[in-house]
């Protein structure tokens, strides 16, 4: 497969460029061309895959199949949106002294960094190097987090350090005991970590030690995911790094995270024979549904409040492939792109509203709509939509996760609808203000640029009004493949 290292390398070699040449007027330009790079990549690979199949590179070290590779393209999309969003937004910071010569070359090449392990995570098929991969992401995270060198990015970026340190540790020997359980199958010599090696000898692994490996590897992969009570890094990174990294921590490092468990669970459930992995995951999942609904009222900071929302629906999407089966699983990879797309928008009119008035305490931010319409409109349309208003697409995957809690959990749909009203009355109850709210601010000369805001919330309501064809056979092969 010529198209996986050509996707794999294109990031990395723009690391090391915008290392030298990261704060140059220009370097804003280079880095959306790399990312533009990387999607077109990524498109290729998409189109391999849809027209022969899963495919294995480099040897059997990579593997690319129905549940990796639209996650790929996510990746790469948001990715590339995100960079085009960074450009306005970073020089803004630098013209106004958050951003030196050298933390532009640092925020940039460590924004290819974080890109490029992502999507290693996402095609290898060694388990081994997954976590390799997951534990890169959290060192490029931790530089872009503090990259502004304040108090409060330096506390964030520390906190997030060791949280997901200890979480990945966790990770880490949930692995070795995988190791340990394939390597009386399969031999020294068999390949004991490669993931398709493992799912084809699963109902012969050993379920003492593979229960105990899916308990280490989901509190290891569930703290990166956000889970409750997992998650208490997740809102002081979002609040304190720049606006651009919130948007991709939410809209594609929690993935990559949860990615990780469906791999692990896969396992887990032809190991065991139980639904032991499925109520795990429900528990977490609706457990973090339930508090960070909670939280979203007690929220000052717009950046933290959203970050709340990630909590929230992380958890949905965790329940969702706990309660397993075609259409629950179809429902969390719906809600797992939809949201990718809406929160990541959601984040880059922050980003621009954030900076009009200077400071994320929302109280302090009113009339958006008035000062800037797109802006203003952005962060409505962005908000209605996470919040499930039809015809957008997190209406659809929720409607399917409720229906199917209602067949299989009847006991769990009250709490879950729950969550989901505290949620949307207390986000509602703080951006109606601070979209519509009274200002005596001057109207913006010009208007933002915020085409990756539109053309992310109208592929939202695309995906909750249509769905392509292709798009719904990768889904239900994925949803195949994840079981339960």
């Amino acid at each position: 497969m010529s198209v996986l290292p050509v996707m794999l390398l294109i990031p990395i070699i723009g690391a090391l460029v915008l290392a030298f040449y990261g704060g140059r007027n220009w370097a804003p330009h280079l880095n959306s061309a790399f990312s533009f790079a990387t999607f077109l990549g990524a498109c290729a690979l998409t189109a391999q895959i849809i027209g022969g199949g899963p495919r294995f590179a480099f040897g059997q070290q990579f593997f690319i199949d129905p549940l990796n590779v639209f996650l790929v393209t996510l990746t790469a999309f948001v990715a590339c949106t995100t960079a085009l969003f960074s450009g306005p937004y970073m020089r803004i910071e630098r013209d106004r002294g958050k951003m030196t010569l050298l933390r532009m070359r640092l925020y940039h090449s460590m924004y290819q960094l974080f890109t490029a392990t992502m999507l290693l995570a996402l095609t290898t098929n060694n388990m081994g190097l997954l976590w390799v991969a997951m534990e890169a992401a959290t060192l490029a995270t931790v530089l872009l987090v503090s990259v502004y060198r304040t108090a409060a990015s330096l506390e964030a970026a520390w906190k997030y350090f060791i949280l997901c340190g200890v979480g990945i540790a966790q990770a880490l020997f949930g692995t070795i005991l995988l190791y340990l359980a394939a390597d009386r199958i399969l031999g020294a010599g068999g390949g004991a970590l490669l993931w398709t090696n493992l799912e084809q000898v699963k109902g012969q692994l050993e379920p003492t030690i593979l229960s105990l490996a899916f308990v280490f590897l989901l509190i290891g992969y569930g703290t990166k995911v956000g889970l409750v009570p997992l998650h208490n890094w997740l809102p002081d990174a979002h609040a304190e790094g720049p606006t651009p990294i919130s948007a991709v921590l939410s809209g594609l490092l929690l993935n990559v995270a949860l990615y990780a468990v469906l791999r692990c669970k896969v396992l887990a459930d032809g190991a065991l024979h139980s639904h032991l992995a499925g109520n795990m995951m429900i528990g977490f999942g609706l457990l973090s549904v339930l508090v960070a609904a909670f939280f979203l009222s007690r929220q000052k900071d717009i950046k933290r409040m959203f970050a709340y929302s990630s909590i929230e629906h992380m958890g949905l999407m965790t329940f969702a492939f706990g309660l397993g089966g075609p259409v629950a699983n179809f429902a969390g990879l719906l809600h797992m792109t939809v949201h990718s797309l809406i929160k990541s928008a959601i984040f880059f009119a922050v980003g621009h509203a954030t900076q009009k008035a200077g400071t994320q305490i929302m109280d302090r931010i009113r009339g958006l709509v008035t000062i800037s319409p797109t802006v203003g409109w952005g962060l409505m349309f962005g908000s209605l939509a996470i919040l499930g208003m039809p015809p957008f697409g997190v209406f659809a995957s929720e409607f399917l996760i409720l229906t199917t809690a209602m067949r299989d959990l009847p006991w769990a749909t009250p709490l879950l609808l729950l969550g989901l009203a505290v949620a949307f009355a207390s986000v509602l109850q703080r951006v109606q203000p601070m979209v519509f709210g009274e200002t005596s601010v001057a109207r913006l000369p010009h208007s933002p640029a915020l085409i990756p805001v539109f053309v992310h919330l109208g592929l939202g309501l695309m995906l909750g009004l249509y769905i392509p064809p292709y798009l719904v056979a990768w889904y239900q092969q994925a949803a195949r493949m994840i079981g339960g």
